[in-house]
């Protein structure tokens, strides 16, 4: 099977890459570079890779990217509240109006599969802070990130679930862990990386819930579901994650703070953030035997390790933040 990764030199596309080459597809990627392909240089003289620089905004680029291909896995976007809130025309135009044009042009081109990384942060609120949300619950996007997922998922799920293509939404639970194009914006690199930088973290409304998952269980979803019989994953939706995974801010602190020694940490009173959801994952493990192999904690020490080393000299560099 050859599958085109739209956004491969991402976080997790430049992991979800290496995945499949391991286990012998062949890879076209295409990404406008907008962090950089760093991330891509040590997988450019395999074999079975091609790259092609490119911006799924440009028709021309999605017809070039799309030949000979039998899958997509549609992970190109601006990702997060925050980068999407800063750049909402350009978020509206990748998110939406792209990936729109990106799967009307696989439909004509015949391509069998189309995976999407959508979010957990559908979800919004939680009615009961007590209980869990399902793919079944009412979808509640808070900001114009998760609106948009919501909008294509319901465009792919619903309005196009009689197409020839096999299409599966993922989504995704928070991300965390070490990537070849590493993020210190995330929750959990970003405490752990302020924890052994500046030896104190100050916590904004720690009693929010939020599931998080490693980025290598994130990308081996993407696998999983290109290599599961079309019955089990047509016109479907996944949770991606572990049940045991969710967490409030105030947890992670303290995951951190049994790795890093010394930690200050500040709790700061904060009602504001409309995000809170505890999230079920029963139906990816039950149907498709999906597991995580890594937690939390396994994160926290990619992270201090990554930082003590010193290899990377300025961890504030702007490179490692998607705004």
């Amino acid at each position: 099977m050859k599958v085109l990764v739209t956004g491969g030199a991402g976080y997790i596309g430049s992991v979800l890459v290496r995945q499949l080459l391991h286990k012998n597809f062949k890879v076209r990627v295409l990404d406008s570079l907008k962090f950089g392909g760093d991330a891509l240089y040590d997988v450019m003289l395999h074999p079975n890779f091609e790259f092609i620089k490119g911006d799924i905004r440009n028709e021309k680029d999605i017809d070039k990217a799309l030949k000979g291909i039998d899958a997509v896995a549609h992970l190109a976007a601006i990702v997060g509240d925050p980068a999407c809130k800063k750049y909402s025309e350009e978020a509206n135009e990748t998110n939406w109006h792209a990936s729109v044009s990106l799967f009307e042009k696989a439909e004509k081109a015949g391509i069998k599969r189309f995976v999407f990384a959508s979010t957990c942060s559908n979800y919004g609120k939680m009615a009961d802070s007590n209980d869990f949300v399902t793919e079944t619950s009412e979808l509640k996007p808070v900001s114009l990130y998760a609106e948009l997922k919501v909008r294509f998922e319901k465009f792919l799920l619903e309005e196009h679930k009689n197409s020839h293509i096999c299409s599966t939404s993922l989504r995704f639970s928070t991300v965390y862990g070490f990537s070849p194009r590493i993020r210190f914006d995330l929750t959990v690199n970003e405490f752990t990386r302020n924890a052994v930088i500046n030896g104190e973290q100050e916590i904004w409304g720690q009693q929010f819930w939020r599931p998080y998952c490693h980025v290598e269980d994130l990308a081996r979803s993407v696998v999983l579901v290109l290599e599961s019989p079309e019955e089990k994953v047509r016109a479907n939706v996944f949770n991606v994650g572990d049940t045991t995974e969710n967490y409030q801010k105030g947890m992670i602190i303290e995951e951190v703070c049994k790795i890093v020694p010394n930690v200050k940490v500040n709790y700061v009173d904060s009602t504001e953030d409309p995000r809170d959801y505890r999230v079920n994952f029963d139906k990816i493990k039950n149907e498709l035997k999906y597991s995580i192999t890594k937690k939390v904690p396994d994160g926290v020490k990619e992270i201090y390790a990554l930082v003590k080393t010193g290899i990377i000299t300025d961890t504030f560099e702007q490179k490692f933040r998607n705004i």
